[in-house]
């Protein structure tokens, strides 16, 4: 993770140089304001990702003599049959056809999204899948 920190908080600098010369040639605002936002993420992901490799062990990404099959194994958990992304997507969708139709609509919205979120985040709190 440590290269991955790297290389973002060098693109995070490119990004706030070409910012800099793009805001002071060009005197336009909206793509100043873009430039200097995605400076921002870069160096929100930067940071984590360099703040992160001091607490992990180093994985395979970080050694110069490491072959693919280094990094073969257990990625992590991933529900393979969550419904719980469909009702966030629904909501979404509402609360964004809220914003062309009228705000009214976020009202409906609201609730499909809570209860896909909460869903998504309890689902294996209880239930059948209470025991993963």
């Amino acid at each position: 993770m440590k290269i991955q920190g790297k290389m973002f908080i060098w693109l995070s600098v490119f990004i706030l140089a070409m910012a800099v010369v793009y805001g002071v040639w060009s005197k336009e605002p909206a793509g100043t304001t873009a430039l200097f936002l995605a400076f921002g993420l870069c160096i929100m992901v930067g940071y984590y990702l360099a703040f992160t490799a001091r607490r992990v062990d180093a994985g395979a990404q970080d050694n110069e003599d490491a072959e693919v099959a280094d990094d073969a194994g257990e990625l992590g958990f991933f529900s393979p049959h969550s419904w719980q992304p469909l009702s966030l997507a629904i909501g979404g969708a509402l609360a964004f056809l809220g914003v062309v139709f009228g705000f009214w609509l976020l009202y409906f919205s609201l609730p499909v999204i809570l209860v896909g979120l909460f869903g998504w985040v309890f689902e294996y709190y209880r239930g059948e899948n209470r025991t993963q």
